[in-house]
This record gives C-alpha cells, sequence and structure tokens, in this order.
C-alpha cells in the first residue's frame, strides 16, 4: 500500500491541491471563485480564509426588518392582552 506524501503545514491552504480545495469548498459552502477570492484576502491560512468566510456571509445576510404594519400589529395584539 503506498501512502501518499504529504508536504506542506497543515494549517496552510493549497489551492493546487484538487483534494483539499474540495474539501474546504464543501466546509464553508462556497464557490470557486469564492474560495479564490477568500484566499486572495485573507491569505493561505485556513483559519483566516474560514473566518472571512464567515465575516463575508455575516456582511451579505441581511436581518429581517420588520413592516410598521407588523410592528403596528403586534402592539396591538401587546395591548389586548395586558388588558
Amino acid at each position: 500500500m503506498h501512502r501518499r506524501h504529504f508536504s506542506g503545514a497543515r494549517n496552510k491552504f493549497d489551492l493546487n491541491d484538487r483534494v483539499q480545495v474540495r474539501i474546504v469548498r464543501k466546509r464553508l459552502k462556497v464557490s470557486d471563485k469564492q474560495l479564490a477570492s477568500l484566499v486572495r484576502t485573507a491569505g493561505n491560512s485556513i483559519a483566516a480564509v474560514s473566518k472571512e468566510a464567515h465575516f463575508k456571509r455575516r456582511l451579505s445576510l441581511p436581518e429581517r426588518q420588520a413592516s410598521s404594519a407588523e410592528v403596528i400589529q403586534e402592539t396591538e395584539i401587546a395591548s389586548e392582552a395586558l388588558s
């Protein structure tokens, strides 16, 4: 049985390693382009790439804003419950 020789640091990311790219993409749920952009931005540290991916995901997810009608309706329900 032949084992694959590992070269490189365990915490460094190598875009030329197809297996590593596939695993990191699945784990972070990003596309090839997004992963390449993350590596350019954060560097080749897996921890830094992961942190950057989570940071960008938080920025891109809009928080749900309640409409004024929903706020008024919830206020009326609450006031009726107190009566």
